[in-house]
């Protein structure tokens, strides 16, 4: 089993009752990025060496995701954190997403118990491509990630489940890591911006 260092979707919520399913001063974080129009330079398991531009945006992409989902599953478990610390970790699409499903969660009185588990983090592609931030032409890197929900609950005020038994425990969705903040911040200007649950068999335990 591969595990990344650290732990999408919520639209992909915990995917609420299903799975759980910023920016540089010249970006425009409304525009959902670009992705690579391919995944002929397939890189998996970033190397912990990494030395070439492509490899360094891979690692930094895969820590910014397992930072996503620890931060994601922090706000759903504690009312006090505020929804801003979304910020630090998604952004475009993503980040409107997840607010949303917060403040539905938190409107109902819910809460979530567990951690998600990022079993597998596999980038597909990557692309540097920093032309034109303003219309989503930002560096990308596409990240295919099987996550682990199987010690996720979520609660209602009396304390019962509200998760369906139809739930999935394991899946795949492919995340859009995007970094509006090339320019000045290259390495930790990563954030989730996108992202689809994909249709294929559960990784392995």
């Amino acid at each position: 089993m591969t595990k990344s260092q650290g732990a999408f979707s919520v639209a992909t919520a915990v995917l609420l009752l299903a799975v759980m399913t910023a920016c540089g001063s010249d970006a425009d974080p409304d525009s959902t990025p670009t992705p690579a129009p391919s995944v002929s330079e397939t890189v998996t398991s970033p190397s912990p060496s990494a030395t070439s531009p492509k490899d360094e945006a891979s690692a930094s992409a895969v820590e910014a995701v397992t930072a996503y989902y620890a931060t994601v599953d922090k706000v759903r478990q504690d009312a006090d954190s505020p929804a801003t610390d979304l910020d630090a970790v998604a952004i475009s699409t993503q980040l409107s997403a997840q607010k949303h499903l917060l403040d539905s969660q938190r409107s109902a009185g819910n809460r979530q118990t567990g951690n998600t588990e990022v079993v597998e983090a596999n980038v597909q592609s990557v692309t540097l491509d920093n032309s034109d931030p303003k219309a989503g032409h930002v560096p990308t890197v596409t990240i295919d990630v099987c996550w682990d929900v199987s010690d996720v609950d979520v609660l209602d005020p009396t304390g019962q489940s509200v998760v369906t038994p139809e739930r999935a425990d394991r899946g795949w969705t492919r995340l859009i890591v995007a970094n509006y903040s090339w320019t000045s911040d290259p390495d930790s200007g990563w954030r989730v911006a996108g992202g689809k649950d994909l249709e294929k068999s559960p990784c392995a335990g």
